[in-house]
């Protein structure tokens, strides 16, 4: 597994797949994401540590993701995070964390903050539509005003490529998410463990008709692969 990459196009950054205790929800049905984790925390900080000295502070941005949210990283990890920032002159920061760890995020801006390092915070969304969020994907969001999720956030993650999307309801989520949020990253659906499969039919609509208008577009990431940042 591929751990450290650089996203050399759109907001270029250097981005690091961490390992930590593992998503706390674990109940989204399209996402076997969640098996990348240990309850070792010194094993967990061991593979961090080599991870992240491959950091060299280049763009001034780093992206962190694991399998799950930025609560699951052990403390000397995130202590390593914040010294390798430091050391690298890394201005601007990215991570991800899922809506029920929410009241950690401020706490979470503030810590970098002293640091003088802006913290960006991404959320999985998948999408705007509530209904087939949580009814089929099972996201676990008792929100359903884009801004009060937003709130908390800066970038949202959108999901597509599922049977029941259509152009209309992904031009939607990518127009509400560019609208609530500073940046939106849409991941095409791919074979996984999961029951949930890609639909080629919708896959096809986004890659004809949704693709050519945001390809372009500087706030707008897109992953046809899980694999496209270099990670995974």
């Amino acid at each position: 597994m591929t751990r450290y990459a650089e996203i050399k196009e759109k907001n270029k950054r250097e981005i690091v797949l961490l390992r930590g205790s593992g998503c706390k929800w674990r109940r989204c049905t399209f996402c076997d994401y969640h098996l990348d984790f240990s309850s070792d925390e010194d094993s967990n900080y061991a593979l961090n540590q080599e991870i992240l000295n491959n950091v060299t502070g280049k763009y001034k941005r780093l992206e962190v993701i694991n399998s799950g949210s930025f609560v699951d990283l052990d403390a000397k990890t995130f202590q390593r995070i914040i010294d390798i920032c430091v050391q690298k002159g890394i201005k601007e920061i990215h991570f991800e964390c899922h809506w029920m760890h929410r009241d950690c995020v401020a706490t979470l801006r503030n810590t970098f903050d002293s640091y003088g390092i802006h913290a960006n915070i991404k959320i999985g969304v998948e999408t705007f539509d509530a209904a087939f969020r949580e009814n089929v994907l099972h996201k676990g969001i008792d929100e359903t005003s884009p801004t009060k999720i937003a709130a908390c956030f800066d970038e949202v993650c959108l999901l597509f490529g599922l049977e029941g999307q259509t152009e209309t309801s992904m031009r939607y989520d990518i127009e509400t998410g560019l609208a609530n949020f500073n940046r939106v990253c849409i991941n095409i659906m791919v074979e996984n463990t999961t029951k949930i499969k890609p639909n080629p039919a919708v896959i096809e609509i986004f890659s004809r008709k949704i693709y050519p208008l945001y390809q372009d577009n500087e706030r707008v990431d897109i992953l046809f692969e899980n694999t496209d940042f270099g990670v995974g």
